[in-house]
């Protein structure tokens, strides 16, 4: 089952990444006209209607984009799939479908399925898409047939799937929507607090790939909290959204991201051994960057999840509280990524936004919080952060920078056994995702030496690593070796 979960979550990858265009579009948009937001300036419109175009499609791109990313040789055809089970369950339970189906009157229908174009359903479909082409894609049929064979056959066979699902989502959808609309009203009910076990839960399912099935439910129109839409105005019912609470589920992140992480990256450069410092430094500076520009965190998070448990769990509390202070004193500023300074750029203008600069005044404290915190940790526990291993246990090298990704690729080739221990091999926004024929013959510290931040083990035959936000081009060294 986590195999599974980290698959999609790696697959969730490509359509979440589509999200930044909208974002910088809209932004520049709303910077353009923050009160009419396009009425005063038709660039202005012209910019967040074009944003908005993906952001109000972001269903359908997470089935087209699931799809691809779950299919065993990322075809298109598998994307056609996806696009074909989306279009399928979307229609069949539309209300009036589902008033047709079931004969009652338009109004006595469930509101579950008005619902029904959203994140969830996308990326169930991408789901079925994807399990329909590896199935299918290579099927011989019959000369009489043979048209249909292969490829072909895979949408064919998702569409007939999709309408088995649909008929049990007929019954099941409502079932799901009711305990998502519990549990989210719930939370949200609870206000500041609930934003914080938001933040806390977000924060401590990463490593599952379980939180974005959590992100889901607050952060898109799943069962009407959908606060990246209302505070970016492109949900339906935005015009209703009130400043300083809409956005409650995204503002607390900045701090975290922007400022507490590379807080958390001096901390521990500072408690690496001496004979490490300059080769810690660099991955420190360039994970620190990553998460303060772009918000991409990864680098920084999986370099002391697995080594110090007990610092991220740290790091997930002080992300809770983060987001209970932004929301009790309605701080607001939104993402459509994730919150690095690109996105808190973009929408410090935006209707929305409340006081945004004082999530900065929050973020300087939370940098000395992290630092301080992380110090006392790592020393008082003897914590094995990043250049704090034995010195014979790792030795660091550098790579020249043309051959930078080269060197690292055979570096962790070696260390993971060789290619002939590689079974399969993928990636995602900042690891290496791999299946290899043994596990045990992995040696953490060469890999670690060639430059990549840190191994883990999900389970099984599958291991990761993380290298960060170049990891494709480490990959498509790697494939070549291979």
């Amino acid at each position: 089952m986590m195999k599974h979960l980290q698959k999609l979550g790696r697959s969730l990858m490509l359509p979440v990444a589509v999200l930044p265009a909208a974002g910088i579009l809209m932004g520049i948009g709303y910077w353009i006209d923050p009160t009419g937001w396009g009425a005063n300036s038709a660039i202005a419109a012209l910019l967040i209607k074009s944003g908005s175009s993906i952001i109000d499609q972001l269903p359908i791109i997470f089935a087209v984009g699931i799809a691809y990313g779950l299919s065993k040789d990322k075809d298109g055809a598998a994307s056609l799939s996806g696009l074909v089970a989306f279009l399928m369950v979307t229609t069949i339970l539309a209300p009036s479908a589902v008033a047709m189906l079931t004969k009652v009157d338009l109004t006595e229908v469930p509101a579950a399925f008005g619902k029904i174009n959203n994140a969830f359903i996308g990326i169930l479909s991408g789901i079925v898409g994807a399990v329909m082409y590896n199935k299918f894609s290579q099927v011989k049929l019959p000369s009489a047939l043979s048209f249909f064979s292969g490829k072909r056959a895979a949408p064919i066979m998702t569409a007939v799937a999709m309408l088995v699902i649909s008929g049990g989502l007929l019954y099941v959808w409502p079932v799901i929507y009711d305990v998502l609309v519990a549990f989210g009203t719930t939370l949200s009910g609870l206000g500041a607090v609930g934003a914080g076990l938001f933040g806390f839960f977000n924060r401590l399912l990463i490593p599952t790939g379980l939180h974005h099935a959590l992100n889901s439910v607050f952060w898109f129109d799943t069962i009407d909290i959908n606060d990246i839409g209302m505070f970016w105005g492109t949900a339906e019912g935005a015009a209703n959204a009130i400043k300083g609470v809409t956005g409650m589920y995204q503002a607390g992140f900045f701090p975290v991201m922007m400022f507490g992480l590379p807080g958390a990256a001096l901390a521990m450069y500072n408690a690496a051994k001496p004979e490490n410092k300059k080769v810690v430094g660099s991955l420190m500076l360039a994970a620190g960057f990553a998460s303060f520009f772009t918000g991409i965190t990864e680098p920084l998070e999986f370099a002391f999840m697995f080594a110090a448990p007990a610092l991220y769990f740290a790091h997930a509390v002080l992300t809770g509280i983060s987001l209970f202070i932004a929301s009790t004193f309605q701080w607001t500023a939104g993402f459509t990524f994730s919150a690095g300074f690109v996105d808190f750029f973009l929408s410090s203008r935006l209707p929305m936004a409340n006081k945004p600069l004082m999530l900065i005044v929050l973020g300087l404290a939370y940098f000395a919080l992290y630092l301080v915190l992380f110090t006392f940790l790592i020393k008082k526990f003897d914590l094995k952060t990043p250049g704090r291993e034995k010195l014979e246990d790792v030795e660091y090298t550098a790579a020249d920078s043309d051959s930078k990704f080269a060197s690292m690729a055979s570096g962790i080739l070696a260390g993971l056994g060789g290619k002939e221990n590689v079974d399969t091999l993928d990636y995602c926004t900042t690891r290496l995702r791999l299946t290899l024929n043994d596990t045990s013959v992995v040696n953490e510290n060469k890999i670690k030496s060639s430059g990549a931040v840190g191994v883990m083990n999900p389970g099984g035959k599958n291991v990761q690593v993380i290298v960060g936000t170049e990891v494709q081009f480490v990959a498509d060294e790697m494939k070549k070796l291979i």
